[in-house]
């Protein structure tokens, strides 16, 4: 069996070393959504007429859900490599913070019907639009939802278990320190060895003394 094929089963055979990978993938996501439009405003209560104005989602947010996932990204990466428990439990934190951001100030607008906002610099003139989500919004809602499902279940894992997801050319592939249930498991297995050990033993002595007669 080759390299790459035994690194790809010992990462399906446990699941939680795919965690750190969702998490940047999560934060990637909900960084690329701040730079994206997250609503369009579109004359009309059911915004059928012309499109108005775009409200963008660092304007809307001051671009806090950027700097969470700039945070999360080097949280994952302090966790991984150091076995740091308190730096997974801030990237699980950094994603809940994004996700109730994403569901007190945005999800409340989509599709909300009212007059022009200053942001499109028509306010004052009677207009009622539409706030219809863009894909600024989609991907705001997928990203802090990734981030902060895999961020709590990160954290959750021990410093043992972090420290096996170290790589390779920083150290890791270390084994888990053993637990209770190892060493106890490793007492009931040594009388065994010592049984085996002693029958070697007898067996060398009744051919040692075969050989003395012998001769």
């Amino acid at each position: 069996m080759s390299a790459d094929r035994r690194s790809l089963m010992s990462r399906l055979s446990r699941p939680e070393r795919l965690l750190p990978f969702a998490c940047i993938a999560g934060a990637a996501v909900l960084f690329a959504s701040e730079f994206m439009t997250t609503f369009q405003l579109s004359e009309g209560p059911l915004g059928s007429g012309n499109p108005l104005c775009n409200l963008d989602a660092a304007s809307r947010h001051h671009f806090a859900l950027g700097i969470l996932a700039i945070f999360a990204v080097l949280f994952v990466i302090v966790a991984v490599v150091w076995g740091s428990k308190p730096a997974a439990v801030a990237v699980g934190i950094a994603g809940v913070l994004a996700l109730l951001l994403f569901l007190i100030i945005d999800l409340p607008k989509a599709n909300n019907v009212g007059s022009i906002s200053s942001a499109c610099d028509l306010a004052g003139q009677g207009f009622d639009a539409k706030a219809l989500p863009q894909a600024g919004f989609w991907l705001e809602m997928v990203g802090a939802l990734a981030l902060a499902l895999s961020g709590v279940a990160l954290a959750t894992l021990s410093p043992e278990q972090l420290d096996t997801m170290r790589p390779r050319w920083f150290g890791g592939g270390r084994k888990p320190k053993p637990t209770v249930l190892d060493h106890r498991a490793e007492l009931e297995e040594t009388p065994a060895g010592q049984a085996t050990t002693d029958a070697s033993s007898r067996e060398a002595r009744r051919a040692a003394r075969r050989a003395r007669s012998g001769t």
